[in-house]
């Protein structure tokens, strides 16, 4: 497993599952939408405390960025 995703990406992923959490234990964790929001926070949180995103690699798209390049690049 190689990694695809940057240090930007990854606190991004971070923060929304950190936030998907807490908004599903407001409206309720065992209900649909609760269940919902935990499920995509725990996929969020993985990706971006492991720095692997499967639909990056099967995209091919990387966003770790080589020293002196900015922003997202595809991997050939």
């Amino acid at each position: 497993m190689k990694r695809r995703v940057g240090i930007i990406d990854q606190a991004i992923r971070v923060i929304v599952g950190i936030a998907a959490v807490i908004v599903a234990l407001v409206i309720g964790a065992s209900t649909a939408w609760g269940i919902v929001l935990l499920v995509v926070a725990l996929i969020l949180l993985l990706t971006g405390l492991s720095g692997y995103c499967p639909i990056y690699s099967a995209l091919k798209i990387d966003t770790l960025a080589k020293s002196g390049e900015s922003g997202h690049r595809m991997a050939h």
